[in-house]
């Protein structure tokens, strides 16, 4: 299909809100609004009156966006490491007995999940966030960043890797052992 105004209409109707959540997750719903409307001008100047499938129209907009998300990383990293200080100054396990229910809980990982996150490498937490948030399939991501395939499943594999050895340390950390003995 050749992307004409329809069609942009048409790949806006469908795919805008969605990128929206995409983005507003990681930058905020104020900033999120802009990055998106920055992405669709910047999809209809380059990409206007060219023959594109429409998968690739929509991966190359989420690529167009975090492209745009990455002028917002350094914001991006002081919230998530705000966010942390913040759940860790409010979370108090008063109980220990308690401390492996909550370890479990996703409001109890929310600081450190959100520290761990901003920990990552930027081309790992851009994969692994596209996969999560946006819903794209290594494909897609390969498209939308501009590397092979190959290159996306290693970093989310390298990513989802460090996310699992920090839950162990964490989740070992936090138990209270066995005082039984």
């Amino acid at each position: 299909m050749a992307l004409d105004e329809g069609s942009l209409l048409t790949l806006y109707e469908s795919t805008a809100a969605r990128l929206h959540r995409y983005v507003a997750r990681r930058v905020g719903a104020d900033t999120a609004q802009d990055v998106v409307s920055e992405a669709f001008l910047a999809l209809w100047e380059q990409r206007a009156g060219q023959v594109v499938e429409q998968d690739t129209l929509r991966a190359w907009l989420y690529g167009v966006a975090t492209n745009l998300l990455r002028r917002h990383v350094r914001s991006e990293d002081r919230k998530l490491r705000a966010w942390s200080r913040e759940h860790a100054a409010r979370t108090d396990v008063a109980d220990v007995g308690d401390r492996a229910g909550d370890a479990a809980d996703a409001e109890a990982l929310a600081g450190p999940l959100t520290r761990w996150l901003a920990d990552l490498r930027r081309e790992e937490r851009d994969v692994l966030l596209l996969t999560a948030w946006a819903d794209l399939a290594p494909g897609e991501i390969a498209v939308a960043l501009d590397v092979p395939v190959a290159t996306v499943r290693t970093r989310l594999h390298r990513a989802r890797a460090r996310l699992r050895t920090r839950l162990a340390d964490h989740l070992t950390d936090s138990d209270p052992g066995d005082d039984d003995a």
